[in-house]
């Protein structure tokens, strides 16, 4: 069965071929949307960096709001499926540690430039178009379920205060990051950003701090 209209979905039975010219388009797509925003990109501007016709596009993308949700499941994948292996380590403090140092190194590759590519897309969609909205819902969703699997393996070993909420925690640290991503890009620096993580880490540390019995001072029960 054909894909849904103004889904970005994939045809069904691509070849190859076919599914290395979506991905082409997509790609381009993606980095055009990224550099100029959705509204700064024309189709014609896709097909001249994927270097493909128009009808290409349109065998693939029944219009540019279906190629736009097509650009939010690619960065969903590139973004958050590009950190997974840094996120199932995030069940202890260096795992936490570890991720904070690479968001932070990855900003500053970037000249701190273009903040998150799917806040981005959602600050642009999220009033104009609700599927894509809730598209970059699902991303984010994502990612936060990322972040708290960690929290919940800490709680689970008693590394973390049991009255603390991993599903609040996570939400709090993925919040705290896109301020940090937004406030970076704005101030060409990454101080923000380092700031936002540094603090949730030091609100992680002191419920973790809370679920370490003390030691008696002298040394008696």
């Amino acid at each position: 069965m054909a894909a849904k209209a103004g889904t970005g979905k994939r045809p069904a039975k691509l070849t190859a071929k076919g599914e290395l010219t979506r991905q082409r388009i997509v790609v381009a797509a993606a980095e055009l949307m990224f550099a100029n925003g959705v509204a700064g990109t024309i189709l014609e501007d896709v097909r001249e960096s994927a270097g493909v016709s128009s009808s290409q596009i349109y065998h693939y993308f029944k219009d540019k709001r279906a190629l736009v949700r097509a650009v939010i499941e690619h960065q969903s994948d590139t973004i958050v499926g590009g950190q997974e292996p840094l996120l199932a380590q995030l069940d202890s403090l260096d795992g936490l540690r570890l991720w904070r140092d690479f968001l932070v190194e990855h900003q500053r590759q970037l000249g701190c430039r273009g903040g998150c590519p799917i806040g981005s897309l959602g600050s642009e969609l999220a009033e104009i178009d609700d599927q894509a909205r809730r598209d970059v819902a699902a991303s984010f969703t994502r990612w936060e379920a990322g972040i708290r699997g960690g929290l919940r393996a800490m709680r689970e070993r008693g590394e973390l205060d049991a009255a603390s909420s991993p599903d609040d925690l996570a939400l709090a640290i993925l919040s705290a990051l896109q301020g940090g991503l937004l406030l970076t890009q704005i101030q060409r620096s990454t101080r923000p950003l380092e700031t936002a993580l540094d603090a949730m880490l030091s609100l992680i540390h002191l419920r973790t701090l809370r679920s370490v019995p003390l030691e008696p001072v002298d040394g008696t029960p």
